[in-house]
Parts: C-alpha cells; structure tokens; sequence
C-alpha cells in the first residue's frame, strides 16, 4: 500500500519487521502539528445519520479524505469512536 501523507509533514523509513515503513509519527514536522492543533481554528460540526462511530465517514464528509479520521478523533478527545461519535454529536473540525 502507498503511503498518503494528507497532511503534506515530513516523513521517513523505518525497518518494521522484515520490510520498510513510511511514517511521519515522531517527525519534526508532525510534533509541531500536533502541538498546534490547539491553535488553529476550527469549524463546529454536527455528526449526521449514517455517520455515527465512523470518525473516517466523518473525516471524507469535512476532510475530502477518510485517511484523516485520526485528527478527528484527537481534536476531540475520542478514544473509541464506536462508542462516541454519536448522530447530533457537535465536534470540533480543525481548519487545515
């Protein structure tokens, strides 16, 4: 599978087991976005039907892209989104 770096963040290789992963956790570029997440502005988002416990449906619907499902969850505290996440729910959609 491809690597999709969404966020445009460095990345780099890493020896996984017995091949090579793509990653961009840990970069430079990746820990100062988190640690701006807080800063940036962001839109209040309403979780509609069919939506529900699919923080990757949600990310496609704000996003364009379901890769970002992780930002939705950590923007909003979601640890289990098949637990969260529910219809109605306002969430906060960070402005990229």
């Amino acid at each position: 599978m491809a690597y999709r770096n969404h966020l445009n963040l460095g990345s780099y290789s890493v020896k996984h087991k017995d091949g090579e992963a793509v990653t961009n956790l840990h970069s430079f570029e990746f820990e100062n976005f988190i640690k701006s997440i807080d800063q940036n502005t962001f839109t209040v988002g309403s979780i509609p039907a069919g939506y529900e416990h699919r923080a990757d449906k949600i990310s496609n619907l704000f996003y364009g892209t379901p890769y970002l499902d992780w930002l939705i969850c950590w923007s909003n505290n979601i640890s289990d989104p098949f637990q969260q996440l529910n219809v109605g729910d306002r969430i906060k959609i960070v402005n990229l």
